[in-house]
């Protein structure tokens, strides 16, 4: 059964709001038409006509890139540039595009949390902050009977989340009273009559981007007809986003051993590495794709290993003169992890909204650089 593509892209942005992204960035739909209905989606670092190629042989309507494929204004429309050209092929195929870039960099769980996992990293924490995330309190009274199904109902929505917990709630027992007018439907009490009811007043914590969720979640379990709550925005900062992470190493290692590591994880041909291949490193920085913006950040924040791509031979030099080591792991290396867990996210979320979309990823390999 197909879904509209607009539906689609309510999961995705809850994955990587639009929001996140960087301003000179360009992401979302790109190509195609939001009421487009989507049976198969493929996922991929980004796009040319071999992929495309293998989205038609796969029947696919859906491709969701990590890098754009339009990123300036296009003055001209010419079948000799590439990138027109793969507009024209897309639309002559009928296939939509859409790209998470920044954004999924940026998001919980996305490209530089996954990369993260990957070097087994502890107490992260983003490198360049780029916004403080925005929580509300959620309060809501139910009847003692009902308190159990009402707390589970909002934390399975995804309120209560805190760090490396869940289901993060307060309750205190107390006495709630009403009267049911003419025309009303109570769960409790009679019309015309003040009724005391032993309540809980739950309160939890829920993220921005959950709220809707969330609300939804609680309003379908709680028995009430009308149901007593309250939505407080909070100023106090919970939780950080941003470019990058910082992490420790649980034991120190030397650069070189480090680096070997990072090769066979990431399933380079090679890696370079910049400073003393006997340095002992612990405090890790790093940045998927292109990051060498972020040197100089690394070293502030008291990295003693920076690892990214497309290091050119001034930021080497940089990094050298201020005495931090890096890791270049290759643009493509860092990034194209993220396909297989952004489809297995896609295929969580999908189940769970009882979509039955078909998710694959892309298997050809787009890198352009090969050793020899």
């Amino acid at each position: 059964m197909s879904v509209k593509c607009n539906e689609i892209m309510k999961v995705l942005e809850e994955i990587a709001p639009i929001s996140l992204a960087e301003n000179w960035d360009n992401v979302g739909l790109q190509v195609g038409d939001k009421d487009r209905a989507i049976e198969k989606i493929m996922v991929c670092l980004e796009l040319n006509d071999k992929i495309i190629d293998e989205a038609i042989e796969k029947d696919v309507d859906m491709i969701v890139t990590h890098h754009p494929l339009i990123f300036k204004p296009l003055k001209k429309l010419l079948s000799s540039d590439p990138i027109v050209r793969v507009i024209n092929k897309l639309i002559k195929n009928d296939i939509n595009l859409y790209c998470a870039h920044t954004n999924l960099d940026i998001a919980i769980g996305g490209t530089s949390d996954f990369l993260a996992s990957l070097l087994n990293l502890n107490d992260i924490k983003p490198l360049s902050i780029t916004e403080n995330k925005k929580y509300y309190k959620l309060v809501v009274f139910v009847p003692e009977n009902n308190i159990e199904a009402v707390r589970e109902a909002v934390s399975i929505a995804g309120a209560g989340s805190i760090g490396n917990y869940s289901h993060c709630t307060y309750q205190s027992k107390g006495l709630g009273t009403f009267k049911p007018l003419q025309g009303a439907d109570p769960y409790i009490g009679e019309i015309d009559k003040v009724e005391e009811v032993e309540e809980y007043r739950l309160e939890t914590i829920v993220a921005a981007n959950e709220l809707s969720r969330v609300l939804e979640a609680m309003l379908k379990a709680h028995p009430y007809e009308e149901v007593a709550y309250d939505v407080i925005p909070l100023e106090n900062n919970i939780e950080s986003l941003g470019i990058g992470r910082i992490g420790y190493l649980s034991m120190g290692k030397d650069l070189k051993e480090f680096a070997l590591e990072i090769k066979n994880i990431l399933c380079a041909d090679s890696v370079k590495i910049i400073g003393n291949e006997k340095q002992i490193i612990k405090k890790i920085g790093i940045c998927t794709g292109s990051g060498s913006d972020y040197i100089k950040t690394a070293y502030k924040n008291g990295c003693d290993c920076y690892i990214t791509g497309d290091i050119k031979y001034h930021d080497a030099q940089l990094a050298s003169d201020l005495g931090l080591c890096i890791i270049d792991a290759g643009h493509y290396e860092t990034e194209n992890i993220i396909c297989t867990p952004l489809k297995n996210r896609l295929l969580k979320d999908f189940k769970k909204n009882n979509f039955d979309i078909e998710v694959v990823t892309s298997k050809i390999n787009i890198n352009p650089f090969k050793t020899v």
